[in-house]
């Protein structure tokens, strides 16, 4: 099996903590900051307990420092308020900003994989329909607790939340950012399961 090399996980390291260093210097709302960039924060910690006992395949590790670059960016400006997407917004006349949809995507494309690596390699499933189904399974259910999470966040914190729920006047927000979670989840495996078996080795069959 291919692990990430130490090279890497602290070329990534340094690029995670100099962009929370960047984005946590006044972002649009210090709370949506703070609740966007947890999640972040909690992958270091655990990305570094686990090693070096445990590491992830380097196509996994990558895709989870970009995944953390995406909530980074959403906390600095909030997922309503990136300033790229804004630009896209008003060029094309879209109806929102769009960059809390990517968000979401990225919240089933990234996880799918961890998931498929962790039930590969302690060999709670083998390669085939039911690896899919229930990797697409977690994704969904990830999606749906972060989305129960925002819930309980607006029901303690009222008008302070409205830059973390990022709904911007979409009855179907909710709907909408699950689905993406899961076609992002059925992306990533459609997409890079056979590499990322490579990596994982033909140990894991």
């Amino acid at each position: 099996m291919t692990t990430a090399s130490p090279r890497l996980h602290a070329a990534l390291l340094a690029g995670w903590l100099a962009l929370l260093a960047v984005t946590g210097w006044a972002p649009k709302d210090r709370l949506t900051w703070f609740l966007e960039a947890a999640p972040v924060m909690a992958a270091i910690a655990v990305i570094g307990a686990l090693y070096p006992r445990r590491r992830l395949t380097p196509l996994v590790l990558a895709l989870v420092f970009l995944h953390g670059v995406v909530l980074m960016v959403g906390a600095k400006y909030t997922y309503a308020e990136v300033p790229w997407f804004n630009w896209l917004r008003d060029e094309f006349g879209l109806a929102r900003n769009y960059y809390d949809r990517l968000g979401h995507f990225m919240q089933g494309f990234v996880p799918a994989l961890v998931a498929r690596e962790v039930l590969l390699r302690n060999a709670v499933l083998r390669r085939g329909p039911w690896l899919f189904f229930l990797v697409s399974c977690v994704c969904l259910a990830i999606s749906a607790t972060y989305e129960f999470i925002e819930w309980w966040v607006a029901l303690a914190s009222g008008e302070a939340a409205d830059a973390f729920l990022g709904t911007q006047g979409d009855v179907w927000d909710t709907q909408w950012d699950m689905f993406l979670a899961l076609v992002g989840s059925i992306a990533a495996q459609a997409l890079l399961a056979r590499r990322h078996d490579r990596e994982l080795g033909a140990g894991n069959s």
